[in-house]
């Protein structure tokens, strides 16, 4: 398995306790909120970044949070070619 990193941007941003919450479900995503936007940036160990970042929605989907996009850097997207 390959290590996939990439951001969620969500439609809301977590409390402190929603946030405990998160970190009680996944270990591989530090939550954060930069110039208003809440995010979660990810290192997931996947076999692909397609399911890394599939695997990733449905965890926070799953604790009540939308999805508004995902961002990948660049460089990301050639090291895991």
């Amino acid at each position: 398995m390959k290590q996939h990193e990439f951001t969620l941007v969500l439609t809301t941003d977590p409390d402190d306790k929603q946030a405990d919450r998160m970190y009680g479900t996944f270990d591989d995503g530090t939550i954060a909120t930069v110039a208003g936007v809440p995010q979660i940036h990810f290192h997931r160990h996947a076999e692909s970044l397609e399911e890394a970042i599939r695997s990733a929605i449905g965890d926070v989907r799953s604790l009540g949070f939308d999805v508004a996009r995902v961002e990948i850097e660049p460089n990301a997207v050639v090291q895991a070619s």
